[in-house]
């Protein structure tokens, strides 16, 4: 693996990408409802509440998720299900109350006593904090025994900081959307295959019942001839 040093990650992205598409408006709405500090009580304000129900109801509409989800008739119950998984709050190891959600760890990120970034495994969110001067870089991994260039890379391992805390490492895809991470198996390591990549997506549940995390793990670059 070479660590790279970029000063910016994206370069060539603008808002206007998102805002043609207001399933990603509805997404980019709830990032910001957060206490990141994972010791802080989360609380749900029915304005929250209703931009969750709004992005379900826009993701729920997406072809991807009609292929893979309930029949018309029981849609509500699959919203409600999803909801309860990557929504509902629950207190993480340091706290007595409840101040996580599969939803924040995954797609906003935490910062765990002020000092270590957990979670954060959003290419959207990376975006919108670089935008915002939060995020400092201090490298990615690529693999330079890839068989061809990849200049448009799809999954970085990367080390930052993010406000005051440091995220020693943590991986993301680059340019997926939000309903495949709402649609891969819990506390499973699911070996997927594309482009020139074989990768691992790791997803741990929490007390069986919500999502803790999930994110991707580049095994290898795949050669031509395995295409």
């Amino acid at each position: 693996m070479t660590m790279m040093e970029p000063d910016i990650l994206y370069s060539r992205l603008s808002m206007k990408a998102f805002k043609t598409f207001f399933y990603f408006l509805a997404f980019i709405s709830l990032l910001d409802y957060y206490e990141s500090e994972t010791s802080e009580p989360e609380t749900v304000t029915p304005e929250e509440e209703a931009g969750n129900h709004k992005f379900l109801d826009c993701m729920l509409r997406m072809p991807t998720m009609k292929r893979n989800s309930s029949p018309q008739r029981l849609l509500p119950e699959f919203k409600e299900q999803l909801y309860r998984i990557w929504f509902e709050l629950y207190a993480r190891r340091e706290a007595s109350k409840p101040d996580s959600s599969g939803f924040e760890h995954v797609f906003v990120g935490e910062a765990r006593g002020g000092r270590t970034v957990i979670g954060f495994h959003n290419w959207i969110q990376l975006y919108l904090q670089e935008k915002l001067g939060n995020i400092d870089y201090k490298g990615y991994s690529v693999n330079a025994n890839s068989p061809r260039s990849d200049e448009n890379k799809h999954i970085l391992a990367l080390q930052f900081s993010w406000k005051n805390g440091i995220k020693p490492k943590g991986s993301i895809f680059v340019g997926i959307s939000p309903e495949f991470d709402f649609l891969v198996s819990p506390n499973e390591r699911v070996k997927v295959f594309f482009s020139i990549y074989e990768v691992n997506i790791v997803c741990h549940h929490y007390n069986q019942k919500r999502i803790g995390t999930t994110y991707p793990v580049l095994v290898k670059y795949q050669n031509e001839e395995e295409n």
